[in-house]
């Protein structure tokens, strides 16, 4: 994640006119002055956001002073000190609950992740996320998910081109849709064959994908696929065939990721860790 992006800038900048408006009414109570404050975690997890909180609270008063305790990526516990903060009261105030906010939910999808990763510790195979994010927020949450020890599917549309069940039912197949795609789009451009049958995924291979993605089939088809989709790889004679395939499985229960380590497979996509855990809990107590 560039922090000098400048689309980056534009959603926080959106974030804090979302929150102060015209500006912090409460600001008028206030004894105007230099305060201190930190935030604790009331529950164990993996950090992610810091440099996003530097950023934010900056943008709102440039004097704000703070100093994280803590990386992105790091695990904390239980009220263990995260950050601490030195500024004016009314500025403190006023970015107390956007970055908490966007810290708790960015932290809670890099807890979820790590979780997810331990379960696949000692193999080869990566866990990745999807684009089922929420929308104006997927660079910030698939950064959480790169935190918590995953890695980054295709960002966008443009990203990689990847052939679902509508684009197979609604073009001239597989074979002839790479084939187009090999004529059209960069050269350093995936393209990616999501499969719901190993004939599908075959003539993916042989048709010359750069990767084949297994959708909801059991383990012991995926097992017995992995190696045929190898040798197809390896030994097909097209003159456009990619031969690193890299083949990815989804749809599966997160529960049983470790069940999927000995199929021979390079990647497991879930949307679990983006689109299920819950936000951890965070507090900003003023000294």
């Amino acid at each position: 994640m560039d922090l000098r992006s400048p689309k980056l800038h534009k959603i926080l900048d959106t974030w804090i006119e979302e929150d102060l408006g015209h500006g912090d009414l409460t600001r008028f109570v206030l004894n105007e002055r230099s305060v201190s404050a930190h935030w604790v975690a009331k529950e164990d997890g993996t950090f992610c956001g810091g440099d996003l909180v530097k950023l934010i609270f900056r943008k709102i008063d440039p004097q704000v002073d703070i100093q994280l305790l803590i990386e992105d990526g790091q695990k904390f516990k239980k009220n263990q000190r995260l950050l601490e903060l030195k500024g004016s009261s009314s500025s403190l105030v006023a970015g107390e609950r956007i970055t908490l906010n966007v810290a708790m939910h960015l932290s809670g999808i890099a807890t979820s992740t790590a979780l997810l990763v331990a379960k696949l510790s000692g193999s080869d195979v990566k866990l990745a996320d999807t684009r089922k994010t929420t929308p104006g927020l997927r660079i910030f949450e698939k950064y959480a998910f790169h935190c918590g020890g995953g890695i980054n599917h295709r960002l966008g549309l443009d990203d990689a081109a990847m052939l679902k069940e509508n684009h197979i039912e609604w073009s001239r197949g597989i074979k002839e849709s790479i084939k187009i795609l090999k004529k059209t789009i960069p050269w350093t451009k995936k393209i990616i064959v999501e499969a719901e049958t190993p004939s599908q995924a075959k003539e993916a291979v042989e048709a010359g994908a750069d990767g084949v993605l297994l959708d909801e089939m059991s383990i012991t088809a995926i097992a017995k696929l992995v190696p045929e989709l190898r040798q197809l790889s390896k030994t097909n004679d097209f003159t456009y065939i990619s031969k690193n395939i890299v083949i990815e499985v989804s749809g599966i229960n997160p529960d049983n990721l470790s069940d999927y380590v000995f199929t021979g497979i390079d990647l497991i996509s879930t949307s679990a860790p983006i689109t299920k855990s819950k936000w951890i809990d965070f507090s900003m107590r003023f000294d």
